[in-house]
Protein backbone atom coordinates (compact mmCIF):
# COMPACT_ATOMS: atom_id res chain seq x y z
CA UNK A 1 0.00 0.00 0.00
CA UNK A 2 1.47 3.43 -0.77
CA UNK A 3 1.56 6.36 1.14
CA UNK A 4 -1.13 8.06 -0.48
CA UNK A 5 -3.38 5.44 0.24
CA UNK A 6 -2.27 5.18 3.67
CA UNK A 7 -2.73 8.34 3.80
CA UNK A 8 -6.55 8.18 3.41
CA UNK A 9 -7.32 5.23 5.61
CA UNK A 10 -10.22 5.37 7.86
CA UNK A 11 -11.05 2.68 10.33
CA UNK A 12 -14.54 1.01 9.96
CA UNK A 13 -17.53 2.27 12.01
CA UNK A 14 -18.68 1.45 15.46
CA UNK A 15 -22.34 1.26 13.52
CA UNK A 16 -22.66 -1.68 11.43
CA UNK A 17 -25.78 -0.11 9.62
CA UNK A 18 -27.67 -3.23 9.51
CA UNK A 19 -29.77 -4.71 12.14
CA UNK A 20 -27.86 -6.72 14.90
CA UNK A 21 -27.99 -9.87 14.76
CA UNK A 22 -26.01 -11.86 18.07
CA UNK A 23 -24.49 -15.10 17.05
CA UNK A 24 -27.65 -16.94 15.48
CA UNK A 25 -26.11 -18.60 12.60
CA UNK A 26 -25.73 -22.22 11.48
CA UNK A 27 -21.98 -21.52 10.44
CA UNK A 28 -19.15 -19.31 10.38
CA UNK A 29 -19.70 -18.82 6.47
CA UNK A 30 -22.91 -17.76 7.33
CA UNK A 31 -22.14 -15.16 10.04
CA UNK A 32 -19.49 -13.39 7.70
CA UNK A 33 -22.27 -13.59 5.04
CA UNK A 34 -24.76 -11.46 6.91
CA UNK A 35 -22.01 -9.20 8.43
CA UNK A 36 -20.24 -8.37 4.99
CA UNK A 37 -23.73 -6.69 3.84
CA UNK A 38 -23.27 -3.87 6.65
CA UNK A 39 -20.01 -1.48 7.03
CA UNK A 40 -18.08 -2.95 10.06
CA UNK A 41 -14.40 -4.71 10.22
CA UNK A 42 -11.02 -5.24 11.30
CA UNK A 43 -8.08 -2.58 11.71
CA UNK A 44 -4.31 -3.21 11.32
CA UNK A 45 -2.42 -0.89 13.94
CA UNK A 46 1.48 -1.25 13.62
CA UNK A 47 4.36 -0.85 16.51
CA UNK A 48 3.57 3.04 16.96
CA UNK A 49 -0.56 2.73 16.98
CA UNK A 50 -0.87 3.80 13.53
CA UNK A 51 -3.27 2.34 11.27
CA UNK A 52 -1.59 -0.10 8.55
CA UNK A 53 -4.75 -1.67 6.92
CA UNK A 54 -8.52 -1.95 7.07
CA UNK A 55 -10.64 -4.85 6.29
CA UNK A 56 -13.79 -4.19 5.91
CA UNK A 57 -16.15 -7.68 6.16
CA UNK A 58 -17.69 -7.38 3.14
CA UNK A 59 -13.87 -7.00 1.45
CA UNK A 60 -13.08 -10.37 3.93
CA UNK A 61 -15.77 -11.77 1.97
CA UNK A 62 -14.76 -11.20 -1.46
CA UNK A 63 -11.18 -11.64 -0.99
CA UNK A 64 -12.30 -15.13 1.13
CA UNK A 65 -14.05 -16.61 -1.81
CA UNK A 66 -11.36 -15.74 -3.69
CA UNK A 67 -9.07 -17.55 -1.52
CA UNK A 68 -11.51 -20.24 -1.48
CA UNK A 69 -11.34 -20.85 -4.81
CA UNK A 70 -7.17 -20.95 -5.37
CA UNK A 71 -7.83 -23.52 -2.42
CA UNK A 72 -9.82 -25.87 -4.36
CA UNK A 73 -7.56 -25.15 -7.50
CA UNK A 74 -4.79 -27.46 -5.67
CA UNK A 75 -7.47 -30.89 -5.82
CA UNK A 76 -7.28 -30.69 -1.88
CA UNK A 77 -10.18 -33.24 -0.49
CA UNK A 78 -13.39 -31.86 1.78
CA UNK A 79 -11.83 -31.99 5.45
CA UNK A 80 -8.31 -31.49 4.11
CA UNK A 81 -6.25 -29.10 6.73
CA UNK A 82 -4.91 -25.89 6.05
CA UNK A 83 -2.24 -24.78 8.32
CA UNK A 84 -1.99 -21.30 9.04
CA UNK A 85 0.31 -19.02 10.84
CA UNK A 86 -0.87 -16.91 12.90
CA UNK A 87 0.42 -13.92 13.01
CA UNK A 88 -1.83 -10.31 13.11
CA UNK A 89 -2.77 -9.78 9.65
CA UNK A 90 -5.79 -9.60 7.07
CA UNK A 91 -4.19 -12.64 4.90
CA UNK A 92 -4.08 -14.62 8.27
CA UNK A 93 -8.04 -13.98 8.55
CA UNK A 94 -9.03 -14.20 4.60
CA UNK A 95 -7.39 -17.75 4.36
CA UNK A 96 -9.49 -19.05 7.84
CA UNK A 97 -12.68 -17.79 6.62
CA UNK A 98 -11.73 -19.29 2.80
CA UNK A 99 -11.61 -22.93 4.52
CA UNK A 100 -14.95 -21.83 5.79
CA UNK A 101 -16.26 -21.26 2.12
CA UNK A 102 -14.55 -24.66 0.70
CA UNK A 103 -15.55 -26.93 3.48
CA UNK A 104 -11.45 -27.26 4.37
CA UNK A 105 -10.05 -27.31 7.92
CA UNK A 106 -7.96 -24.56 8.85
CA UNK A 107 -5.10 -24.95 11.51
CA UNK A 108 -3.76 -22.01 13.60
CA UNK A 109 -0.32 -22.21 14.58
CA UNK A 110 1.50 -19.99 16.76
CA UNK A 111 3.77 -17.21 14.75
CA UNK A 112 7.78 -17.18 16.76
CA UNK A 113 7.94 -16.53 20.20
CA UNK A 114 10.26 -14.09 20.54
CA UNK A 115 13.95 -13.88 19.48
CA UNK A 116 16.59 -16.80 20.69
CA UNK A 117 14.30 -19.18 20.48
CA UNK A 118 14.50 -19.58 16.61
CA UNK A 119 15.59 -24.36 16.73
CA UNK A 120 12.70 -24.94 19.95
CA UNK A 121 10.08 -23.07 17.35
CA UNK A 122 11.29 -25.06 14.20
CA UNK A 123 11.01 -28.63 16.24
CA UNK A 124 7.63 -27.45 17.37
CA UNK A 125 6.25 -26.00 14.27
CA UNK A 126 7.48 -29.57 12.47
CA UNK A 127 5.65 -31.63 15.46
CA UNK A 128 2.45 -29.72 15.10
CA UNK A 129 2.62 -29.84 11.04
CA UNK A 130 3.53 -33.66 11.19
CA UNK A 131 0.29 -33.90 13.95
CA UNK A 132 -1.99 -32.04 11.89
CA UNK A 133 -1.19 -33.60 8.33
CA UNK A 134 -2.17 -30.33 6.74
CA UNK A 135 -2.52 -29.64 2.69
CA UNK A 136 -1.00 -26.40 2.99
CA UNK A 137 1.03 -24.07 5.10
CA UNK A 138 1.02 -20.43 4.64
CA UNK A 139 2.91 -18.25 6.69
CA UNK A 140 4.27 -14.76 5.78
CA UNK A 141 6.58 -13.62 3.68
CA UNK A 142 9.60 -13.12 6.56
CA UNK A 143 8.78 -17.06 8.05
CA UNK A 144 9.18 -18.91 4.58
CA UNK A 145 12.71 -19.83 5.14
CA UNK A 146 11.93 -21.24 8.84
CA UNK A 147 8.83 -22.99 6.84
CA UNK A 148 10.90 -24.59 4.64
CA UNK A 149 13.44 -25.82 7.32
CA UNK A 150 10.86 -26.90 9.44
CA UNK A 151 8.12 -28.62 6.94
CA UNK A 152 9.72 -28.57 3.40
CA UNK A 153 10.30 -32.34 3.48
CA UNK A 154 6.75 -33.11 4.66
CA UNK A 155 5.25 -33.60 1.21
CA UNK A 156 2.79 -30.07 1.34
CA UNK A 157 1.15 -29.56 -1.65
CA UNK A 158 2.04 -25.76 -1.19
CA UNK A 159 4.04 -23.69 1.43
CA UNK A 160 4.57 -20.64 1.39
CA UNK A 161 3.42 -16.72 2.21
CA UNK A 162 -0.11 -15.80 1.14
CA UNK A 163 1.56 -13.40 -1.59
CA UNK A 164 2.58 -16.36 -3.33
CA UNK A 165 -0.11 -18.09 -2.78
CA UNK A 166 -2.64 -15.39 -4.36
CA UNK A 167 -0.70 -15.54 -7.55
CA UNK A 168 -2.01 -19.21 -7.68
CA UNK A 169 -5.23 -19.59 -10.55
CA UNK A 170 -9.11 -20.06 -9.03
CA UNK A 171 -10.89 -23.04 -10.00
CA UNK A 172 -14.52 -22.94 -11.48
CA UNK A 173 -15.70 -25.64 -9.63
CA UNK A 174 -18.68 -24.95 -7.48
CA UNK A 175 -17.90 -23.81 -3.24
CA UNK A 176 -19.91 -26.12 -0.64
CA UNK A 177 -19.13 -24.36 2.59
CA UNK A 178 -18.86 -26.25 5.42
CA UNK A 179 -21.69 -27.57 7.32
CA UNK A 180 -22.91 -27.40 10.95
CA UNK A 181 -21.66 -30.68 11.51
CA UNK A 182 -18.56 -30.27 9.96
CA UNK A 183 -15.06 -29.21 11.78
CA UNK A 184 -15.01 -25.65 11.49
CA UNK A 185 -11.15 -25.45 12.80
CA UNK A 186 -8.38 -27.40 14.98
CA UNK A 187 -7.38 -25.50 17.94
CA UNK A 188 -3.88 -26.67 18.97
CA UNK A 189 -3.72 -26.25 23.17
CA UNK A 190 -1.39 -24.01 24.67
CA UNK A 191 0.99 -27.07 26.12
CA UNK A 192 1.65 -24.93 29.63
CA UNK A 193 1.72 -28.88 31.32
CA UNK A 194 1.93 -31.17 28.15
CA UNK A 195 2.22 -31.36 24.70
CA UNK A 196 0.29 -29.62 22.63
CA UNK A 197 -3.37 -31.30 20.90
CA UNK A 198 -5.63 -30.52 18.25
CA UNK A 199 -8.79 -29.44 19.49
CA UNK A 200 -11.51 -30.37 16.79
CA UNK A 201 -14.35 -27.85 16.94
CA UNK A 202 -17.19 -28.04 14.94
CA UNK A 203 -19.42 -25.52 12.92
CA UNK A 204 -22.53 -25.61 15.87
CA UNK A 205 -19.98 -26.42 18.39
CA UNK A 206 -18.44 -22.81 18.26
CA UNK A 207 -21.52 -21.02 17.08
CA UNK A 208 -23.56 -22.37 20.00
CA UNK A 209 -20.37 -20.88 22.39
CA UNK A 210 -20.53 -17.66 20.76
CA UNK A 211 -24.28 -17.15 21.33
CA UNK A 212 -23.77 -17.93 25.08
CA UNK A 213 -20.70 -15.56 24.76
CA UNK A 214 -22.52 -12.76 23.10
CA UNK A 215 -26.18 -13.17 24.79
CA UNK A 216 -24.78 -14.35 28.69
CA UNK A 217 -21.39 -13.64 29.22
CA UNK A 218 -20.30 -10.20 27.59
CA UNK A 219 -23.77 -9.41 26.53
CA UNK A 220 -22.51 -7.14 22.86
CA UNK A 221 -24.56 -4.66 22.11
CA UNK A 222 -24.74 -2.31 18.51
CA UNK A 223 -22.36 0.64 21.07
CA UNK A 224 -19.69 -2.06 20.71
CA UNK A 225 -16.34 -1.98 19.34
CA UNK A 226 -13.03 -4.60 20.89
CA UNK A 227 -9.91 -4.05 20.58
CA UNK A 228 -7.39 -6.63 20.83
CA UNK A 229 -3.83 -8.23 20.76
CA UNK A 230 -4.18 -11.31 21.41
CA UNK A 231 -2.55 -14.17 19.13
CA UNK A 232 -5.13 -15.78 16.62
CA UNK A 233 -3.51 -18.97 17.33
CA UNK A 234 -4.93 -19.17 20.71
CA UNK A 235 -8.69 -19.61 21.84
CA UNK A 236 -9.55 -16.38 23.87
CA UNK A 237 -8.03 -14.63 20.58
CA UNK A 238 -9.55 -16.52 17.55
CA UNK A 239 -12.84 -17.30 19.08
CA UNK A 240 -13.23 -14.26 21.47
CA UNK A 241 -11.95 -11.58 19.10
CA UNK A 242 -12.17 -12.59 15.78
CA UNK A 243 -15.26 -14.84 15.77
CA UNK A 244 -17.29 -12.92 18.13
CA UNK A 245 -16.97 -9.76 16.12
CA UNK A 246 -18.08 -11.61 13.03
CA UNK A 247 -20.85 -13.17 15.02
CA UNK A 248 -21.77 -9.36 16.04
CA UNK A 249 -21.45 -7.30 13.49
CA UNK A 250 -18.61 -5.58 15.24
CA UNK A 251 -15.83 -3.55 14.27
CA UNK A 252 -12.63 -4.69 16.22
CA UNK A 253 -9.10 -2.97 16.31
CA UNK A 254 -5.62 -5.08 16.57
CA UNK A 255 -2.56 -4.90 17.01
CA UNK A 256 0.14 -7.64 17.00
CA UNK A 257 1.30 -9.84 19.74
CA UNK A 258 4.78 -8.63 19.74
CA UNK A 259 3.71 -4.87 19.37
CA UNK A 260 2.39 -5.44 22.35
CA UNK A 261 5.48 -7.07 24.19
CA UNK A 262 7.45 -4.26 23.38
CA UNK A 263 5.32 -1.26 23.52
CA UNK A 264 2.26 -2.34 25.76
CA UNK A 265 0.61 0.90 26.14
CA UNK A 266 -0.48 0.67 22.55
CA UNK A 267 -3.33 -1.53 23.96
CA UNK A 268 -4.09 1.90 26.09
CA UNK A 269 -3.84 4.06 22.89
CA UNK A 270 -5.97 2.18 20.95
CA UNK A 271 -8.77 1.71 23.55
CA UNK A 272 -8.75 5.49 24.33
CA UNK A 273 -8.61 6.34 20.75
CA UNK A 274 -11.22 4.07 19.62
CA UNK A 275 -13.27 4.42 22.57
CA UNK A 276 -12.95 0.73 23.05
CA UNK A 277 -15.64 -1.14 24.58
CA UNK A 278 -14.36 -4.78 25.20
CA UNK A 279 -11.09 -6.05 25.72
CA UNK A 280 -9.39 -9.26 27.49
CA UNK A 281 -6.68 -10.42 28.31
CA UNK A 282 -4.69 -12.75 30.59
CA UNK A 283 -3.47 -11.54 33.91
CA UNK A 284 0.24 -11.34 32.82
CA UNK A 285 -1.11 -8.81 30.10
CA UNK A 286 -2.77 -6.66 32.95
CA UNK A 287 0.45 -6.91 34.83
CA UNK A 288 2.52 -5.78 32.28
CA UNK A 289 0.97 -2.83 31.31
CA UNK A 290 0.69 -1.48 35.17
CA UNK A 291 4.14 -2.03 35.36
CA UNK A 292 5.14 -0.19 32.49
CA UNK A 293 2.68 2.40 33.02
CA UNK A 294 2.86 2.95 36.56
CA UNK A 295 5.15 5.80 36.88
CA UNK A 296 4.41 8.14 34.06
CA UNK A 297 1.05 10.17 34.21
CA UNK A 298 -2.15 8.61 32.61
CA UNK A 299 -4.64 11.23 32.80
CA UNK A 300 -4.25 11.19 29.04
CA UNK A 301 -5.89 8.25 28.12
CA UNK A 302 -9.50 7.91 27.85
CA UNK A 303 -10.47 4.48 29.25
CA UNK A 304 -14.30 5.75 30.40
CA UNK A 305 -15.73 3.56 27.76
CA UNK A 306 -14.07 0.24 28.68
CA UNK A 307 -17.20 -1.36 29.89
CA UNK A 308 -16.08 -5.31 29.38
CA UNK A 309 -12.02 -6.00 30.98
CA UNK A 310 -12.09 -9.93 30.38
CA UNK A 311 -9.81 -11.87 32.30
CA UNK A 312 -8.50 -15.77 31.78
CA UNK A 313 -6.88 -18.36 30.48
CA UNK A 314 -4.03 -18.45 33.54
CA UNK A 315 -4.76 -18.36 37.36
CA UNK A 316 -5.87 -15.32 38.28
CA UNK A 317 -4.69 -12.93 40.84
CA UNK A 318 -6.53 -10.37 42.88
CA UNK A 319 -3.85 -8.65 43.45
CA UNK A 320 -2.26 -8.13 39.75
CA UNK A 321 -6.02 -6.49 38.63
CA UNK A 322 -6.28 -4.15 41.79
CA UNK A 323 -2.60 -2.77 40.57
CA UNK A 324 -3.93 -2.76 37.15
CA UNK A 325 -7.54 -0.60 38.33
CA UNK A 326 -5.31 1.68 41.09
CA UNK A 327 -3.11 2.88 38.05
CA UNK A 328 -5.16 3.19 35.29
CA UNK A 329 -8.32 4.94 37.58
CA UNK A 330 -6.84 8.04 36.80
CA UNK A 331 -7.54 7.42 33.01
CA UNK A 332 -11.35 6.95 33.96
CA UNK A 333 -10.71 2.84 33.92
CA UNK A 334 -13.22 1.37 36.25
CA UNK A 335 -12.38 -1.90 38.50
CA UNK A 336 -16.25 -2.72 37.49
CA UNK A 337 -15.23 -3.66 34.50
CA UNK A 338 -12.78 -6.63 35.32
CA UNK A 339 -14.92 -9.60 34.05
CA UNK A 340 -13.20 -13.12 35.05
CA UNK A 341 -14.37 -15.69 33.31
CA UNK A 342 -13.31 -19.78 32.77
CA UNK A 343 -12.99 -21.61 29.41
CA UNK A 344 -10.75 -24.28 27.06
CA UNK A 345 -9.96 -24.54 23.55
CA UNK A 346 -11.87 -28.12 24.08
CA UNK A 347 -14.99 -26.32 25.08
CA UNK A 348 -14.50 -23.83 22.05
CA UNK A 349 -13.67 -21.30 24.52
CA UNK A 350 -15.85 -19.97 26.97
CA UNK A 351 -17.73 -22.42 30.28
CA UNK A 352 -18.12 -19.46 33.16
CA UNK A 353 -18.77 -16.17 33.44
CA UNK A 354 -19.08 -13.39 36.29
CA UNK A 355 -21.50 -11.36 36.23
CA UNK A 356 -21.29 -7.86 33.83
CA UNK A 357 -20.51 -4.73 36.32
CA UNK A 358 -19.10 -6.93 39.51
CA UNK A 359 -15.65 -6.84 39.22
CA UNK A 360 -13.38 -9.33 40.94
CA UNK A 361 -15.22 -10.78 43.77
CA UNK A 362 -13.00 -12.90 45.82
CA UNK A 363 -13.66 -16.30 47.91
CA UNK A 364 -11.56 -15.96 51.12
CA UNK A 365 -10.97 -19.60 52.31
CA UNK A 366 -8.65 -21.47 55.02
CA UNK A 367 -5.54 -22.86 53.02
CA UNK A 368 -4.75 -25.28 55.55
CA UNK A 369 -8.61 -26.82 55.50
CA UNK A 370 -7.77 -26.44 51.93
CA UNK A 371 -4.52 -28.32 51.67
CA UNK A 372 -5.16 -30.90 54.06
CA UNK A 373 -8.63 -31.79 53.68
CA UNK A 374 -10.04 -30.33 50.04
CA UNK A 375 -12.18 -28.37 51.74
CA UNK A 376 -12.66 -24.49 51.07
CA UNK A 377 -13.89 -23.56 54.27
CA UNK A 378 -14.36 -19.67 54.64
CA UNK A 379 -11.38 -18.07 56.45
CA UNK A 380 -11.40 -16.77 60.42
CA UNK A 381 -8.99 -14.56 62.32
CA UNK A 382 -7.20 -17.14 64.14
CA UNK A 383 -6.87 -19.25 60.01
CA UNK A 384 -4.14 -19.40 57.38
CA UNK A 385 -6.29 -17.28 54.47
CA UNK A 386 -5.77 -17.72 50.84
CA UNK A 387 -8.39 -15.36 48.42
CA UNK A 388 -9.10 -16.86 45.13
CA UNK A 389 -11.31 -15.21 42.21
CA UNK A 390 -14.54 -16.27 41.65
CA UNK A 391 -14.95 -17.38 38.21
CA UNK A 392 -19.15 -17.17 37.96
CA UNK A 393 -21.43 -19.35 36.62
CA UNK A 394 -21.62 -21.86 33.41
CA UNK A 395 -23.15 -20.75 30.76
CA UNK A 396 -26.90 -21.26 29.94
CA UNK A 397 -26.86 -24.94 28.65
CA UNK A 398 -23.96 -25.65 29.59
CA UNK A 399 -23.11 -27.96 33.05
CA UNK A 400 -20.01 -28.92 35.47
CA UNK A 401 -19.68 -30.71 38.26
CA UNK A 402 -16.37 -31.10 40.68
CA UNK A 403 -16.11 -34.92 41.47
CA UNK A 404 -13.09 -36.55 43.67
CA UNK A 405 -10.64 -39.18 42.39
CA UNK A 406 -13.52 -42.13 41.86
CA UNK A 407 -15.64 -40.05 39.83
CA UNK A 408 -18.49 -39.35 42.74
CA UNK A 409 -19.90 -35.61 42.45
CA UNK A 410 -18.60 -33.46 45.51
CA UNK A 411 -20.76 -31.30 47.29
CA UNK A 412 -20.53 -27.29 47.60
CA UNK A 413 -17.16 -25.96 49.07
CA UNK A 414 -15.14 -29.05 48.62
CA UNK A 415 -12.18 -29.18 45.99
CA UNK A 416 -11.80 -31.95 43.46
CA UNK A 417 -11.60 -32.11 39.75
CA UNK A 418 -13.86 -29.72 37.55
CA UNK A 419 -15.84 -31.66 34.78
CA UNK A 420 -17.71 -29.70 31.87
CA UNK A 421 -20.48 -30.53 29.41
CA UNK A 422 -22.74 -29.14 26.95
CA UNK A 423 -23.49 -27.84 22.86
CA UNK A 424 -19.76 -26.05 23.03
CA UNK A 425 -17.59 -29.50 23.37
CA UNK A 426 -15.16 -30.38 21.30
CA UNK A 427 -15.75 -33.56 18.58
CA UNK A 428 -12.42 -34.98 19.82
CA UNK A 429 -8.65 -34.28 19.85
CA UNK A 430 -7.14 -34.86 16.08
CA UNK A 431 -5.79 -38.54 15.25
CA UNK A 432 -6.31 -38.87 19.35
CA UNK A 433 -8.86 -41.24 19.55
CA UNK A 434 -7.52 -42.69 22.95
CA UNK A 435 -6.61 -40.02 24.40
CA UNK A 436 -10.12 -38.22 23.66
CA UNK A 437 -11.72 -41.30 25.65
CA UNK A 438 -9.75 -40.63 28.24
CA UNK A 439 -10.58 -36.85 28.41
CA UNK A 440 -14.50 -37.25 27.38
CA UNK A 441 -16.94 -39.81 28.13
CA UNK A 442 -19.29 -41.33 26.09
CA UNK A 443 -22.52 -39.08 27.64
CA UNK A 444 -20.02 -35.91 26.70
CA UNK A 445 -18.62 -35.08 30.17
CA UNK A 446 -15.44 -33.67 29.33
CA UNK A 447 -12.08 -33.85 32.47
CA UNK A 448 -10.73 -30.54 32.29
CA UNK A 449 -7.56 -31.68 34.52
CA UNK A 450 -8.43 -28.30 36.59
CA UNK A 451 -8.94 -28.25 40.15
CA UNK A 452 -11.72 -26.41 41.77
CA UNK A 453 -14.84 -26.40 44.01
CA UNK A 454 -18.19 -24.87 43.65
CA UNK A 455 -19.99 -21.59 46.14
CA UNK A 456 -24.17 -22.36 45.46
CA UNK A 457 -23.60 -22.52 41.23
CA UNK A 458 -20.40 -20.16 41.06
CA UNK A 459 -17.20 -21.58 40.51
CA UNK A 460 -13.90 -21.18 41.81
CA UNK A 461 -10.80 -22.67 40.18
CA UNK A 462 -7.96 -23.45 42.77
CA UNK A 463 -4.90 -24.85 39.75
CA UNK A 464 -4.13 -27.89 38.09
CA UNK A 465 -4.44 -31.19 38.85
CA UNK A 466 -0.81 -31.66 37.00
CA UNK A 467 0.18 -28.83 39.24
CA UNK A 468 -0.59 -30.44 42.41
CA UNK A 469 2.65 -31.19 45.00
CA UNK A 470 1.64 -33.14 48.04
CA UNK A 471 4.63 -33.03 50.73
CA UNK A 472 4.19 -35.02 53.68
CA UNK A 473 0.70 -35.67 53.20
CA UNK A 474 -0.05 -31.96 52.36
CA UNK A 475 -1.70 -30.20 49.12
CA UNK A 476 1.01 -27.65 47.90
CA UNK A 477 0.12 -25.79 45.02
CA UNK A 478 3.42 -24.27 42.28
CA UNK A 479 1.35 -20.45 42.61
CA UNK A 480 1.33 -20.42 46.40
CA UNK A 481 5.58 -20.70 46.40
CA UNK A 482 5.83 -18.46 43.35
CA UNK A 483 3.86 -16.04 45.04
CA UNK A 484 6.50 -16.32 48.07
CA UNK A 485 9.49 -15.54 45.88
CA UNK A 486 7.76 -13.15 44.56
CA UNK A 487 7.32 -10.96 47.63
CA UNK A 488 11.25 -10.63 47.39
CA UNK A 489 12.43 -7.30 46.79
CA UNK A 490 13.35 -6.84 42.63
CA UNK A 491 11.16 -9.83 42.15
CA UNK A 492 8.16 -9.12 40.10
CA UNK A 493 5.06 -11.47 39.31
CA UNK A 494 5.73 -13.61 36.49
CA UNK A 495 9.46 -14.15 37.46
CA UNK A 496 9.11 -17.57 39.59
CA UNK A 497 8.13 -20.94 38.36
CA UNK A 498 7.91 -23.87 40.94
CA UNK A 499 7.26 -27.68 39.86
CA UNK A 500 8.15 -30.79 41.89
CA UNK A 501 10.84 -33.61 40.48
CA UNK A 502 8.95 -37.08 41.39
CA UNK A 503 11.02 -40.32 42.62
CA UNK A 504 11.22 -40.40 38.45
CA UNK A 505 14.28 -38.15 38.80
CA UNK A 506 15.17 -38.14 42.25
CA UNK A 507 15.36 -40.36 45.27
CA UNK A 508 12.66 -38.14 46.95
CA UNK A 509 10.07 -35.62 45.90
CA UNK A 510 11.92 -32.44 45.47
CA UNK A 511 10.73 -28.94 45.14
CA UNK A 512 12.32 -26.43 42.46
CA UNK A 513 11.56 -23.04 42.77
CA UNK A 514 13.23 -20.95 39.39
CA UNK A 515 13.59 -17.49 39.78
CA UNK A 516 14.19 -14.54 37.49
CA UNK A 517 16.36 -12.25 38.34
CA UNK A 518 18.84 -9.06 37.77
CA UNK A 519 20.64 -8.90 40.95
CA UNK A 520 25.05 -10.49 39.89
CA UNK A 521 26.42 -9.89 43.58
CA UNK A 522 26.98 -13.17 44.76
CA UNK A 523 26.57 -12.23 48.32
CA UNK A 524 23.33 -10.82 47.85
CA UNK A 525 22.47 -13.74 45.42
CA UNK A 526 22.64 -16.19 47.60
CA UNK A 527 21.01 -14.25 50.57
CA UNK A 528 17.98 -13.91 47.97
CA UNK A 529 18.26 -17.88 47.78
CA UNK A 530 18.19 -18.02 51.57
CA UNK A 531 15.62 -15.64 52.16
CA UNK A 532 13.23 -17.66 49.76
CA UNK A 533 13.99 -20.81 51.44
CA UNK A 534 13.15 -19.91 54.52
CA UNK A 535 10.27 -17.97 53.67
CA UNK A 536 8.64 -21.29 51.87
CA UNK A 537 9.98 -23.29 55.69
CA UNK A 538 8.10 -21.09 57.12
CA UNK A 539 4.69 -21.15 55.34
CA UNK A 540 4.37 -24.63 54.27
CA UNK A 541 7.06 -26.98 56.23
CA UNK A 542 9.33 -28.35 53.43
CA UNK A 543 12.31 -27.46 51.99
CA UNK A 544 12.87 -26.23 48.49
CA UNK A 545 15.59 -25.93 46.04
CA UNK A 546 16.03 -22.09 45.00
CA UNK A 547 17.57 -21.40 41.40
CA UNK A 548 18.25 -18.45 40.15
CA UNK A 549 18.17 -17.05 36.60
CA UNK A 550 18.68 -14.46 34.08
CA UNK A 551 15.60 -12.55 33.07
CA UNK A 552 13.00 -13.32 30.30
CA UNK A 553 14.84 -16.89 30.64
CA UNK A 554 11.45 -18.45 32.22
CA UNK A 555 10.27 -20.72 28.87
CA UNK A 556 6.36 -19.98 27.92
CA UNK A 557 3.97 -21.46 26.00
CA UNK A 558 2.91 -20.36 22.08
CA UNK A 559 -0.04 -18.05 24.20
CA UNK A 560 2.68 -16.50 26.54
CA UNK A 561 1.78 -18.58 29.66
CA UNK A 562 4.63 -19.84 31.89
CA UNK A 563 5.29 -23.58 30.54
CA UNK A 564 6.43 -25.53 33.89
CA UNK A 565 6.04 -28.54 31.48
CA UNK A 566 9.23 -27.16 29.68
CA UNK A 567 11.02 -25.71 32.84
CA UNK A 568 10.62 -28.81 34.22
CA UNK A 569 12.68 -30.46 31.02
CA UNK A 570 14.94 -27.58 30.89
CA UNK A 571 15.99 -27.83 34.36
CA UNK A 572 17.01 -31.81 34.55
CA UNK A 573 19.41 -31.16 31.34
CA UNK A 574 20.81 -27.97 33.38
CA UNK A 575 24.07 -27.83 35.45
CA UNK A 576 21.90 -26.79 38.62
CA UNK A 577 20.11 -30.48 38.15
CA UNK A 578 24.16 -31.84 37.81
CA UNK A 579 24.94 -30.28 40.97
CA UNK A 580 21.62 -31.10 43.05
CA UNK A 581 22.03 -34.70 42.46
CA UNK A 582 25.64 -34.88 43.33
CA UNK A 583 24.63 -33.13 46.57
CA UNK A 584 22.12 -35.42 47.11
CA UNK A 585 24.26 -38.45 46.61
Amino acid sequence: MDRESQSILRPTPVDSQIEFRPGDFGTLAEALDYSARGKAGFNFYGRKGELKDVLPYAELRTRALAQARRLLQLRLSRGDRVALVGETTADFVTLFFACQYSGLVPVPLPAPAGLGKRDFYIHQLRNLVKTSQPKVLVSTAELVPTMQEAAGDLGLQFLGSAHSFNELAESDRPLVPSTPEEAAYIQYTSGSTQMPRGVVVTQQAVLANLQAIILHGVKVNENDRMVSWLPYYHDMGLVGLVLVPVATQRSVDYMATSTFALRPRVWLELMSRSRGTISFAPPFGYELVARRVGSIDVSGYDLSAWRVAGVGAEMIRPETLEHFAEVLKPAGFKASSFLPCYGMAEHSLAITFSPLSEGVRCDVIDRDRLSQDKQAEPATNNSSAKAFVDCGTALPGHELRVRDEKGEELPERHSGTIYVRGPSMMSGYFNEPELTNQHLSADGWFNTGDVGYRVGDRLVITGRSKDLMIVNGRNIWPQDLEYIAEQQPGIRTNDALAFELTTEHAKEHTIVLIVQCRETDDVRRAALIESIRNSVRTEFSTDCHVVLVAPHTLPRTSSGKLSRSRARLEFLESESWEQLRTSAA
